[in-house]
């Protein structure tokens, strides 16, 4: 008789055990903020909150790229068909930033080529808010860029680099593209807004071409 009681009672005792656990476990579930349960249902983070994660990078890119898109439809609505939108190109200033080359350059110092150029954009940005307060491209580029600069960052070895340009220096690139001329300065506005509209293109291209030049040699494209 002992010998056969003792084991159930063990086997009660873990039964017991289990069920203790389970109720524990609803619980603690049960007194979990609803957020927690359900998950945030409030809507899409906003650039400036999201966190600069990796996996997200592309789309991210996509994000600063679209409102860009708009930009020559802008400028025409604007000048009326009286400027040729292909005439920006003739007001590129030196301290435009240059694209990443597709060759003969390292992935690191493309990188640190299109985080630095975004940084820089981000000054040259003001001289067109100067000119368009209330431009809506810029409402949208604003906080984008320096989650896509976050992310860029991420990707390099010595991000550490990469350096946003200290107030003298921005002072000095506004200086420069300052004009008593309001022709002259509308233009280089706009000139600056499609200059770094193809940037982020050309950068994305070459971003793509660091990050997946195995998938590319394994499923190349039909």
């Amino acid at each position: 008789m002992p010998s056969t009681f003792k084991p159930r009672l063990l086997s009660a005792a873990v039964l017991l055990w289990a069920f203790a656990a389970v109720a524990a476990a609803a619980a603690a579930l049960t007194d979990a903020p609803p957020d927690l349960l359900a998950g945030d249902t409030s809507g899409e983070e906003s650039l400036e909150e999201a966190p600069p994660l990796t996996s997200n990078i592309l789309r991210t890119w996509e994000r600063v790229i679209e409102p860009t898109k708009r930009h020559q439809k802008e400028f025409e609505q604007e000048f009326h068909g009286n400027v040729d939108y292909i005439l920006l190109d003739s007001h590129k200033h030196a301290s435009f930033p240059v694209k990443c080359p597709m060759s003969n350059y390292s992935k690191e110092a493309c990188l640190q080529r299109l985080a630095q150029g975004l940084l820089v954009y981000r000054v040259l940005l003001k001289q067109v808010e100067k000119e368009y307060p209330d431009n809506s491209i810029l409402r949208e580029l604003k906080p984008a860029i320096p989650l896509l600069v976050a992310q860029i960052k991420e990707k390099m070895k010595r991000s550490e680099r990469v350096s946003a340009p200290s107030s003298s220096q921005e002072e000095q690139l506004l200086k420069q593209l300052d004009s008593p001329d309001t022709f002259k300065r509308r233009m280089t506005a706009h000139s600056i807004l499609s200059h770094l509209h193809f940037f982020l293109i050309d950068g994305k291209r070459a971003f793509r071409k660091w990050e997946t030049p195995r998938r590319q040699k394994i499923n190349p494209a039909p």
